[in-house]
């Protein structure tokens, strides 16, 4: 099993005053400073106060009614509530192995100081998935960046340690290490207790979902993960007779997925899509067919999408479970990357952590909103430089992270406003999601 939360945080914390010490040494550019723009916080609902002089109400009426509703409340016991949280791409360019392996001891790599700075967007959900787009390396393999990938195997337990409990794992860049890089990284993951969705060892396996139980509200909430890709690189796939390996379906297979997994006792039913173009802020026609289809056939609560390394909206569909709606992210950008405006766009250096909350009650869960909360990379001003991590954006451009970071206020503002232009602030999270109990159960996936 993978260490708890709680220890994550305390490796991540003595892990972060090497990651300083490093920094310190390779800085060269100047912190946000207090001339960040600052974006006001949306106002509050406070409760009024009765007015001077109102009547008061009847002792006995009152506590008449309050036994009422302690005998309503003990036959229907009120709703409780839990996060789903997704990030986008998981890019390991070799920057970001090159300054991971200078974080650790010789011979060894260390990513979780790099994710430090948004730990609390990570470990306050109470059920984290990342978009790994890179396998691990197979025994044998130096880790690599673009174009063809190769992890360490140190990053799994890293994610773990910031607080992830599972990642979906198809997409274009499945097979960048052929069938020994796909199945060494699912076996990493379950070595590091993590949990994988969209690729598989075994024909059998690739028929699974992963699944989660949360305990809230006094009964087990199982949470089914099914992920597919609709892209692939075409130097870099399974062979014909083995197409199982990195799942590509439609969105009626993806249903008939999630329709079992709800057979088998799922609750609430989480899709990862990798699909679209690169580098575009809005959905293509495909990409909303794609999920339209979803929604329509009623099985999947939440969708998380990938791939255009940029983020795109959050819209909530027709259709959905019991025909009340199904929750999409059609993109959430990139998480931890190197990419920025040197190299790409502008948007591929921004992304989002996206927040499903999931209502429960005695009978039913449900999927009842989404919001999200920004975050950018500081990947330093050449390829040569190291990486300095991944960092709240709303935080920077109020100004709250002064130090850390050597990203211009200028910088700081184009990103803040490019990403509100797409995102809108209208589901736009005022802090971090805090867990509601204990950590969710990973369900071992493979044979």
């Amino acid at each position: 099993m993978p260490e708890s939360r709680h220890a994550g945080r305390t490796r991540g914390a003595r892990s972060f005053w090497v990651f300083s010490a490093v920094l310190l040494l390779a800085a060269c550019g100047s912190g946000v400073g207090d001339d960040a723009p600052a974006q006001p916080a949306s106002g509050t609902f406070e409760p009024g106060t009765p007015a001077p002089g109102a009547a008061q109400p009847d002792t006995a009426q009152t506590d008449a009614s309050d036994e009422k509703t302690d005998r309503a409340d003990a036959e229907e016991p009120r709703p409780t509530q839990f996060t789903i949280a997704g990030t986008g791409n998981l890019l390991i360019h070799g920057p970001v192995i090159d300054t991971a392996a200078a974080l650790a001891e010789p011979g060894d790599y260390s990513f979780a100081p790099l994710m430090e700075g948004v730990g609390d967007l990570i470990s306050g959900a109470d059920l984290a998935l990342c978009g790994l787009e890179v396998p691990i390396a197979p025994e044998g393999v130096e880790p690599s960046g673009y174009p063809v990938f190769a992890a360490p195997r140190e990053l799994a337990g890293d994610l773990a340690s910031v607080g992830f409990d599972g990642c979906s794992t198809a997409n274009n860049h499945s097979f960048d290490q052929g069938t020994a890089g796909a199945e060494r990284t699912l076996d990493v993951f379950d070595e590091a207790g993590m949990g994988h969705a969209g690729t598989a060892r075994t024909e059998a396996e690739a028929d699974r979902p992963q699944l989660y139980t949360v305990e809230r509200g006094a009964r087990e909430v199982t949470v089914a993960h099914v992920a597919t890709t609709m892209l692939h690189n075409p130097d870099h796939r399974p062979q014909e007779d083995e197409l199982w390996r990195v799942a590509d379906v439609t969105p009626q297979e993806l249903t008939d997925q999630a329709t079992q997994a709800r057979e088998d006792g799922a609750d609430i039913v989480v899709a990862s899509v990798h699909w679209g173009d690169e580098y575009v802020d809005a959905p293509t026609e495909e990409q909303r067919k794609y999920g339209e289809q979803l929604a329509a056939d009623g099985e999947i609560d939440v969708v998380f999408g990938s791939h255009s390394h940029t983020p795109q909206p959050v819209e909530h569909l027709d259709g959905g479970p019991s025909g009340e709606g199904m929750w999409v992210v059609w993109s959430m950008g990139n998480f931890l990357s190197n990419q920025d405006e040197a190299c790409c766009v502008v948007e591929t250096a921004s992304g989002t952590v996206v927040y499903a909350t999931v209502e429960v009650t005695e009978h039913e869960a449900q999927v009842t909103g989404m919001d999200w909360l920004p975050v950018t990379v500081d990947r330093g001003p050449t390829d040569e430089e190291l990486h300095r991590g991944i960092w709240p954006l709303r935080e920077l451009a109020e100004g709250d992270i002064p130090e850390r970071p050597e990203l211009s206020a200028t910088t700081v503002e184009d990103r803040w406003s490019r990403l509100l232009d797409v995102m809108t602030d209208q589901d736009l999270r005022e802090h971090p999601p805090t867990p509601t109990g204990e950590e969710p159960t990973v369900v071992p996936r493979g044979d």
